[in-house]
């Protein structure tokens, strides 16, 4: 389970930080990448990483401004014609399914896979046996969602060194007792999987917010996450225009991180008129609140520890 910052600057590309996406990678957990946002380039700069567009089996879109969407139809044509043909989801608020079917019917884009566009509203907006999505309204300029991921929990490891002591040896029996099933022995005795599984292993959450001001949703979301991406377009000291501008401060998204009980606060969606040497400045800022935050930079990746 990892993160992947393709783009984390704001409004416009900039030379050293392309407009918004995030890839959680779910390689091991689903064999599959999950998108959160396709600014303008996003398929340009999934480029130069290891990431194949048709590993993408869902989009999460937090809002529909330009630097947020922008490269979504170029991105599902590329991933067409680079041989994708397994479904893909598309995910975000009202007016986004219009976006995508007329982006493709205008430039005759015909796609090679089954494509589902899902206009949500709050709620739970996804769920299987391993993972559940949650969405929240933020307070934007436009309607807007923040989306928590849920790793459901695992079961514990099998404690093999008790089950040889009954004389169970590996093999195909391993598979289902590691899944909690019982199991008949050759010589008549019954084993129960659930006794020789360990504790059970506490599933991850990763909080993706899209813009927003400073709000309640944002922290509800954000509640014990093992890893929150919050906006931070403005320092500290321009609280008043991130405000007017339906935004927020590293220094809020410190507080929202803090407030939350979140383990560690990557910052993205960084305004070009803050230079490379003000980064650490802006980072130092979020820290001053929440001492676990990070500033996001193009390229970044970061592999989310299990927990113990």
């Amino acid at each position: 389970m990892e993160l992947l910052f393709l783009g984390t600057g704001a409004g416009v590309p900039a030379k050293l930080r392309n407009v918004t996406s995030i890839a959680l990678k779910l390689l091991e957990e689903r064999g599959a990448v999950w998108l959160f946002d396709c600014g303008e380039a996003t398929q340009h700069q999934i480029l130069h990483t290891s990431l194949k567009p048709r590993r993408i089996e869902k989009i999460f879109i937090t809002h529909l401004h330009g630097d947020h969407i922008y490269g979504l139809p170029g991105l599902l044509g590329s991933r067409s014609f680079q041989g994708g043909e397994t479904k893909l989801t598309v995910y975000g608020p009202k007016g986004i399914k219009e976006f995508i079917e007329v982006s493709l019917s205008i430039s005759r884009t015909h796609l090679q896979y089954p494509l589902d566009v899902v206009e949500i509203e709050e709620g739970v907006i996804f769920q299987d046996e391993g993972f559940s999505v949650e969405a929240m309204g933020l307070d934007h300029a436009l309607p807007t969602f923040g989306y928590r991921v849920i790793e459901k929990d695992k079961p514990g490891v099998l404690q093999v060194d008790q089950l040889r002591e009954w004389g169970v040896q590996p093999g195909p029996l391993y598979k289902k007792l590691k899944c909690g099933e019982t199991v008949r022995l050759e010589d008549g005795r019954e084993v129960d999987g659930k006794d020789f599984l360990g504790p059970s292993i506490p599933g991850r959450v990763v909080t993706i917010l899209g813009d927003t001001r400073f709000c309640s949703n944002a922290v509800e979301l954000s509640k014990d996450a093992d890893v929150l991406v919050h906006e931070a377009t403005f320092n500290r000291d321009q609280e008043e225009m991130a405000r007017e501008y339906y935004h927020s401060t590293t220094k809020q998204a410190g507080e929202t991180a803090l407030l939350a009980g979140a383990r560690r606060l990557f910052l993205t969606h960084i305004s070009s008129r803050y230079a490379k040497e003000s980064w650490e400045e802006l980072e130092k800022e979020a820290r001053d609140i929440f001492p676990e935050s990070y500033m996001a930079r193009d390229f970044m990746e970061y592999v989310i520890p299990l927990k113990k």
